[in-house]
């Protein structure tokens, strides 16, 4: 038994130190690819402060047909996204806009009024990850009291 528990570590070892064929394959073929680091939201704004309390961390898949808009709307807390298919097209209440094609990346506008309109011809979908606070909004529409 003794035998055993010295000649374990040891065996663990040799084990963690040589990765199977496999894993070493797989290990050449990742890439990481970075899509967005930035200090400023998409129109040059500096990115707030970290809002106190509890964080939570939404994420979002926002499909648009084509030819439809996203109602014009807020986010209170910072988010980014990334475009994967279609044309999107974001204009804010100061006539700042940005076209967006797929696979493009962009941090959101905060705390002013804008919206969001597919102008291609295939659906815009865009995943969102929004960095908020637990139990309050991310998205705080204008002609509405509905939030999500």
């Amino acid at each position: 038994m003794k035998a055993l528990l010295i000649l374990l570590p040891a065996l663990l070892l040799s084990a963690c130190s040589t990765p199977p064929k496999s894993q070493a394959t797989a290990a050449k073929t990742i890439q990481v690819e970075s899509l967005l680091k930035t200090t400023k939201s998409w129109d040059g704004q500096p990115l707030p402060p970290y809002a106190k309390g509890q964080p939570e961390v939404t994420i979002l898949k926002i499909t648009i047909a084509p030819g439809a808009a996203l109602p014009e709307h807020k986010h209170p807390y910072m988010n980014a996204g990334v475009l994967i298919s279609g044309r999107l097209l974001v204009k804010t209440e100061h006539g700042k806009t940005i076209q967006l094609e797929a696979g493009d990346a962009l941090s959101e506008v905060i705390g002013t009024w804008h919206y969001g309109s597919n102008n291609g011809d295939v659906p815009a979908e865009i995943i969102v990850v929004y960095s908020g606070i637990e139990g309050q909004p991310v998205t705080v529409k204008r002609d509405a009291t509905h939030e999500h």
